[in-house]
Formats: structure tokens, sequence, C-alpha cells
């Protein structure tokens, strides 16, 4: 089970991840540099690692503030790498690590039920 959901929110991490890039992309005016935006999804890849690992299922609410503790402290050490300069990439990190948890939490739920 623990292999399963490592997969899915390793996978999960990499989908949003791309999605960042998007989004920096966007608000850089397609001016990011491919270094920054490789830093970005490698970020969110390692923080659906660091989910997938936490493996200990609790209730619902309980996931959500895991993820979003998560997405905090994996994001923080993006944040601190632009020089605290990029809030919205941070924020970002924050929702998508509960994004990935409850990817994960349902995956889970969906595994458990077969």
């Amino acid at each position: 089970m623990i292999k399963k959901r490592l997969i899915v929110s390793i996978v999960s991490g990499a989908v949003l991840g791309i999605v960042c890039i998007i989004g920096a992309s966007i608000r850089s005016g397609f001016q990011s540099d491919a270094i920054f935006l490789f830093s970005l999804w490698y970020n969110r890849l390692l923080m659906g690692l660091l989910i997938g690992l936490a493996w200990k299922m609790i209730n619902l609410p309980r996931l959500l503030l895991r993820g979003a503790i998560l997405g905090l402290i994996v994001s923080f050490a993006f944040y601190s790498s632009t020089g605290f300069n990029d809030v919205v990439s941070f924020i970002a990190g924050i929702v998508y690590g509960i994004i990935i948890e409850f990817i994960a939490f349902k995956f889970e739920m969906r595994a458990s039920k077969k």
C-alpha cells in the first residue's frame, strides 16, 4: 500500500510542479530562468516524495493539516533560495501540499475498498 501511495504522491507533485512552472512563467512574462523553473518543479516533486512517505492514515482534517505543514516546510526551502521574494510560489506550495495529501488519501480510500 505504501508503494502505491508514494507513486501517487510523487506523480501528483510532478504534475503540480508543471502547473507551478506555467504559473511562474506567466507571472514573469515568460522571462524566468530555466534553472529557476526546474528548481520550482523539483521542489514540488520532493514535496510529493515527502508526503508519500508520510503514510500513517489519520482522519481527513489532520491529513490536510499534515499536507499543509509538509508543503510549508518543503516550500520554505525554495522560498528562502529566492531571497524570500517568491511569495506566490511559497503559498502555492502550502496549498499543493494539501492537494497532494488529499489525492493520496482518496487513492488510499479507493484502494482499501477493493
